[in-house]
């Protein structure tokens, strides 16, 4: 598979109703072929490496091809032009606050890209700010990190939380977990927002996804030993 068209028609195959109904229930857009994830997987691997053609597939607006494009581009690749185009135009949160930082948190842009969009007053943008600054922390050794700008982030968690956006709330709220789960000298920064962030409220639409609460998230990753485990990727 070398061209849009050709990987459309595959994509096409492999969807079907089922899926598509549940993509419907978690807010996918009605642009969808319904294609598991496993099968997304499995066609990335045939077009592995191929920068051009991920960038092409995402922009078809189809959510199986943005969520294949995703898999496959190489964020370090992108430019920042780029990167806020895929921000601007993800179609749904799968796509904002997966997908998007996915790629983003492998850029150099990274953390600026990060910055901006947190500021920004589109919910999904925002939410693809928190995510990517997530994936920032769960990539990056510690001594990389601007711990201070972390502890500003975590401030204004607790400052705004239960007053920001719906998915700009769980966005925030992995944050922190994040920060306490892969950053060890602010783990016990971390803790004490949890506790004060307390229960996020957020509506998860039909679904049955629920909201972890912070604090017992945070403490399970210390009483494991697993904190400061860093990932390769945030990619999923």
């Amino acid at each position: 598979m070398k061209t849009v068209k050709q990987v459309m028609v595959e994509l096409k195959k492999k969807g079907d109703a089922q899926t598509r109904k549940t993509y419907a229930r978690h807010g996918m857009p009605e642009d969808t072929f319904g294609v598991k994830i496993a099968d997304l997987k499995l066609i990335a691997k045939k077009i592995k490496g191929n920068q051009a053609l991920a960038c092409e597939l995402y922009e078809t607006g189809n959510y199986d091809a943005m969520y294949l494009a995703g898999i496959v581009a190489d964020g370090s690749q992108m430019t920042k032009k780029q990167l806020e185009s895929w921000a601007k135009t993800a179609t749904c949160a799968m796509l904002s606050e997966y997908t998007v930082p996915g790629v983003a948190s492998e850029s150099p842009h990274a953390q600026a890209l990060a910055m901006k969009w947190i500021r920004s007053k589109t919910e999904s943008i925002a939410s693809s700010g928190w995510n990517t600054y997530t994936g920032i922390i769960a990539t990056t050794p510690d001594e990389d990190l601007d711990l201070e700008e972390i502890k500003s982030l975590l401030d204004r968690v607790a400052r705004e939380v239960h007053q920001a956006p719906n998915k700009v709330r769980y966005t925030m709220n992995g944050f922190v977990i994040a920060v306490g789960s892969y950053v060890k000298p602010l783990l016990k920064k971390a803790k004490q927002v949890a506790k004060k962030v307390g229960v996020v409220s957020v509506d998860m639409g039909d679904t049955a996804c629920k909201v972890p609460q912070a604090l017992t998230y945070i403490e399970k990753i210390e009483s494991a030993g697993r904190v400061g485990k860093k990932r390769k990727t945030i990619k999923c």
